[in-house]
């Protein structure tokens, strides 16, 4: 008994070494309790919280221009309700244009793929049979129709869709101008109800907005450009459902290393059915290979060498954990929450260190 009191004393000086310990542990559960039972409920307040914490940064870069404050948050505010629209506008219309086409095409996508499947007995007897290639296709049928139910099941929940989206567009841009003007207020209230001693959380919040802040505005830049670089490109090749496929490629770079592997399968494909193996598609999947290489080795280290520090192996199971958690926001934000662990088990006093051997708040 007197052992197992010894180990739980020496695990808990371990973990809560100091009063401040002590208060950030709390704060961290009360966070994480906050979001995961209120996240669906406020997801429109945490989605202008983030927005407006990533165009703070255009705010200060207009303060240090002289501008006052409110003229910054008004010009940078205008920036983002124009880039809105142009996405709402332009962009959505022809993406919903262009995935219904694809979607059109899919059953004579399916139709080729089989005569050439149903070929390969011949060519190949000793690889795969004829009753192989049967059960092989009655699998693919079901799958489409089974993903057929599922899109119509989609179809029925349209209309809340719809009320939803419209209750985002109109709340969540409000939300985003007031948490930009309001920013030293509610900053203000809020330290009204955290412990006055916080140099912990403090060391933790300058480290994780150098890393999270950096992460994330540099992600949005890699998305952008290649979406534009690879959207000039199958554009200039006369590639079927160019738009689409450049969103799915900028896009892809949320999820590292396994993004860029599963866009490749849409490309790919798109590129077969259009023009099949011919010089045109070895040309587009050099112009492919080109750009995922430049992304990888010019891009990812000019935006990212100094921003995370991060094991593969931690990013593989950060995109699992919050992917399972919270869907694509999680799979998105899935580098800054792992940066924000890492940061927490930095920052976190080891055994022995008493609250004056904390570095006080600069």
């Amino acid at each position: 008994m007197h052992t197992i009191r010894s180990w739980l004393t020496d695990w808990v000086g371990r973990i809560l070494p100091n009063s401040q310990a002590v208060s950030f542990a709390l704060l961290l559960v009360v966070g994480c309790v906050a979001v995961v039972s209120l996240g669906r409920i406020l997801m429109p307040v945490f989605a202008a919280g983030i927005i407006a914490y990533l165009l703070e940064a255009l705010v200060v870069m207009g303060m240090r221009r002289k501008l006052p404050r409110l003229i910054s948050v008004i010009v940078v505010y205008i920036f983002f309700l124009t880039l809105l629209v142009i996405i709402i506008v332009g962009l959505l219309p022809l993406l919903y244009k262009q995935t219904e086409q694809l979607i059109g095409q899919i059953p004579a996508m399916v139709n080729s793929g089989q005569s050439l499947v149903m070929q390969l007995p011949e060519k190949y007897p000793h690889f795969i049979t004829q009753d192989q290639i049967n059960e092989i296709m009655g699998s693919v049928r079901q799958e489409l129709v089974t993903s057929g139910q599922t899109m119509l099941g989609y179809s029925y929940a349209s209309i809340v869709s719809v009320i939803t989206l419209t209750i985002y567009l109109v709340l969540v841009p409000l939300l985003v101008f007031f948490f930009m003007k309001d920013k030293d207020q509610i900053m203000d209230w809020v330290s009204q109800y955290l412990p006055k001693d916080s140099n912990l959380s403090s060391r933790v919040w300058r480290e994780v907005d150098a890393q999270i802040g950096n992460y994330v505005r540099g992600k949005f830049f890699e998305i952008g450009v290649l979406l534009v670089a690879s959207y000039v490109t199958f554009s200039v090749m006369s590639l079927n459902y160019s738009l689409l496929l450049a969103v799915l490629m900028g896009l892809s770079v949320i999820i590292p290393y396994v993004g860029a592997t599963l866009v490749t399968f849409p490309v790919m494909i798109v590129a077969f059915f259009q023009w099949g193996v011919s010089d045109d598609f070895w040309y587009l999947m050099l112009a492919y290979g080109i750009i995922q290489a430049l992304d990888g080795v010019v891009l990812v280290p000019l935006l990212f060498s100094e921003v995370v520090n991060l094991h593969p192996v931690g990013i593989m199971v950060a995109i699992l954990f919050f992917g399972g958690i919270w869907g694509f926001w999680g799979v998105f934000f899935a580098i800054p929450l792992a940066t924000l662990v890492q940061a927490v088990l930095t920052a976190w006093p080891r055994l022995g260190e008493a609250d004056g051997d904390i570095e006080p708040v600069r």
